[in-house]
């Protein structure tokens, strides 16, 4: 059917495409991995052309740092949401952002993309600088909203790191005793 000569149509922002690309990217990022994942397959799932995305991110590197930095960016508007809930209700921020982060990571793209991150850190210098960048905001986060010193939100960020692999290995899914032990929050 013809076009009417009165419809508009919609163009996205720059910004806008380049969100809905991020969201495309998390999910084959997520499943294949930062440095094994094709652009084509990228700009497939975002509907877009090759040569589009390449505007939109230049390189693949900068699409990958882009979405490193998309991901540690929610990780940590999910901790500062939950400390402020926390604090407003008068209850201990550090088991609030826990909780937080437990229900942030059962997204198992969100998962799976941190795990990669830190996995192509090795070899990717650029994402190892994202997510030092990450790393040093949440740890700063953390310390600030719980006045906790080094050494307890060094605990926090271990126990951080138990979640990831405990989910990676869907282990809150097990009625085991080694998983219902490693799982349970910590006391005290």
């Amino acid at each position: 059917m013809p076009r009417s000569s009165t419809a508009r149509r919609t163009l996205s922002t720059a910004h806008e495409r380049r969100e809905e690309v991020l969201a495309a990217a998390e999910k084959v990022f997520a499943a294949r991995g930062i440095e094994a994942t094709p652009t084509l397959e990228v700009a497939k799932a975002a509907g877009i052309s090759q040569a589009y995305l390449f505007r939109l991110f230049p390189t693949k590197s900068d699409l990958a740092v882009a979405l490193v930095q998309r991901c540690n960016q929610r990780v940590h508007a999910t901790f500062a949401a939950a400390a402020a809930r926390a604090k407003a209700s008068g209850e201990d921020v550090v088991p609030a952002m826990g909780r937080a982060y437990v229900e942030l990571i059962a997204d198992r793209n969100l998962l799976l993309l941190q795990l990669h991150a830190h996995a192509a850190a090795v070899s990717m210098p650029e994402i190892r600088t994202a997510m030092r960048n990450g790393f040093r905001a949440l740890f700063e986060l953390v310390a600030r909203e719980s006045g906790g010193s080094d050494e307890e939100v060094k605990r926090f960020f271990e126990r951080g790191m138990l979640l990831n692999v405990l989910g990676a290995l869907d282990v809150f899914e097990l009625n085991e005793p080694w998983a219902r032990a490693l799982a349970a929050p910590p006391t005290g």
